[in-house]
């Protein structure tokens, strides 16, 4: 962090919009993709009510959808049409009278099909509804479904898709699948995953959501690196001593306990979230800022990922489990009395691992790892510590340290770039002090930053897969971690690699040690 008794009062950036080729109102929205049935499963969920349908109104309210489009919730619970518009309504916040307005014509386009997801009878009649409402809506045929399920539905749901040829493309039309993360819980399950997929649906039709990768400060990782001239060269073993790439959180499990205690830290956040953030971080530079070819760099690293050294797990890992605690004032849980958690449960809740990118960039420059819930803070940043002069002719008046400059990415709560170096305090001595040049997001101009499920639903119906897992980055990633996770869970004494710590910290103490290692 930067050095607060340093602080400036003045920001040290200017911040000038006028430079952008294109005008910033522009650069909110890409055109409108084709019409388009959305049809989401698990309709009557958590994750449609908190975030799927609040992304696609403020999309409608900007003018991202197309022209033409149906949104269609499939669920268990019987509902009419109407009683599924006043279910979504009741999540939704307006800011204002207008909003209203939208949300009158915005409801309009909101259908609900009940169904049982093992039940081939359900999906004849899905199948016939979209095909009555793409007829109406003139939605050229063209359909997106998104499993927002428990992953243990995917295959199944998938399945009745392709048996009622909702998956099936003709002429221009086009069907497409969208599933979250995880995908799969180690390597063969993912595989299987992905060859049950494949029985129904093209790797071109598959949209493997990591929604990390549709934050606006995530994507700037590619443009800040590779177009600007004077931080690529820098960007590599000669001047960079370590990376740490870190997303904490001050919540606990919530209501996920019976996924959490399968999971862990390691499968929740280090197979996807954490080697993503590496993968943008460490990456070559594309020919062309395409998505394939974007992503076959991303694929190179995880190539190129040192084998961990599963038999001494200790120097490379530190697993932690919260205690009892403090957060924002007021007294917590420890996991395990959390409700569903096991009273002797081994379950990890922190990670803090320390790998290596072989290759000529990056060989011998640790990338720190770490993610944890119940922390002192929320934060998910990458920080880029560089290597101190290599000699100092200010040692005779300054001593022997000189603090190496800092640059960290802000992904959140600051979405920001920092990079601290070193000035001359103002006086008749001579004096060092930390300083930091800051840009911030929200004082960029007029323009709009979109939601990371905006992001990517907007993606989605335009058929861009830059943001999008494809299936080779997602076995190689289990690939590196499979091997770990067995290590762990197969150790002698599992209790001796967890340590606890408590809600409200930063972590297990042990965690400081594998830095100075």
């Amino acid at each position: 962090m930067a050095d607060k008794t340093n602080k400036v009062e003045k920001p040290l950036v200017t911040i000038r919009t006028g430079d952008s080729a294109i005008p910033l109102d522009e650069c909110a929205i890409p055109e409108r993709s084709d019409p388009c049935v959305i049809v989401i499963f698990g309709a009557t969920g958590d994750l449609t009510a908190r975030k799927l349908i609040p992304a696609l109104f403020n999309l409608y309210r900007n003018q991202g959808l197309p022209e033409s489009f149906v949104i269609v919730g499939c669920g268990r619970t019987q509902l009419s049409d109407q009683q599924f518009r006043t279910h979504l309504e009741a999540d939704l916040k307006f800011d204002e009278g207008s909003d209203r307005d939208l949300w009158q014509r915005f409801r309009d386009q909101l259908y609900y099909q009940s169904i049982t997801y093992d039940d081939p009878k359900t999906y004849t009649a899905l199948a016939e509804r979209v095909e009555s409402l793409d007829s109406r809506h003139r939605t050229r045929g063209n359909k997106i479904f998104y499993l927002a399920l428990p992953p243990t539905l995917y295959e199944t749901v998938a399945r009745m898709i392709g048996e009622v040829g909702l998956n099936r493309e003709h002429g221009d039309s086009w069907s497409r699948i969208v599933v979250e993360k995880p995908f799969g819980r180690d390597l063969q399950t993912a595989e299987e995953l992905d060859r049950n997929l494949q029985r129904h649906f093209s790797e071109h039709q598959i949209f493997r959501i990591d929604h990390y990768l549709a934050k606006e400060t995530v994507q700037n990782v590619l443009m800040f690196r590779f177009a600007n001239a004077i931080f690529e060269p820098l960007w590599n073993r000669r001047y960079i001593d370590s990376i740490k790439i870190t997303a904490t959180e001050t919540l606990g499990i919530e209501h996920r306990s019976g996924y959490y205690e399968q999971a862990g830290v390691l499968r929740d956040m280090f197979q996807n979230h954490m080697l993503q953030l590496l993968a943008l971080t460490a990456m070559e530079p594309p020919s062309r800022f395409e998505a394939d070819w974007v992503r076959d760099e991303r694929v190179k690293v995880f190539r190129s990922l040192r084998v961990f050294p599963a038999e001494s797990l200790q120097e490379s890992l530190v697993l932690g489990q919260y205690g009892a605690g403090v957060i924002d004032g007021k007294p917590v849980s420890a996991y395990r009395q959390e409700k569903g958690v096991a009273d002797d449960s081994l379950t990890p809740t922190y990670a803090k691992m320390k790998v290596y990118v072989d290759n000529w960039r990056w060989q011998g420059v640790p990338f720190y790892l770490t993610s944890g819930k119940r922390m002192a803070e929320k934060i998910t940043r990458i920080t880029i510590q560089f290597k101190e002069v290599p000699h100092s002719m200010f040692r005779p008046v300054l001593g022997e340290s000189i603090r190496p400059n800092r640059l960290i990415l802000g992904i959140y709560p600051e979405e920001n770039i920092s990079l601290t170096f070193q000035t001359k305090t103002p006086g008749a001595r001579v004096c060092l002090r930390s300083v930091t040049m800051d840009f911030h997001y929200q004082h960029a101009g007029e323009g709009m930053m979109l939601d990371a499920y905006e992001k990517v639903l907007i993606d989605c119906m335009l058929g861009d897969h830059m943001l999008f897992w494809r299936q080779d980055a997602v076995e190689l990633c289990w690939s590196f971690l499979t091997p770990i996770l067995g290590a762990c869970e197969t150790c002698p004494k599992p209790e001796a690699l967890l340590h606890f710590y408590e809600a409200g910290s930063w972590g297990p103490p042990e965690a400081e040690a594998l830095m100075k290692s």
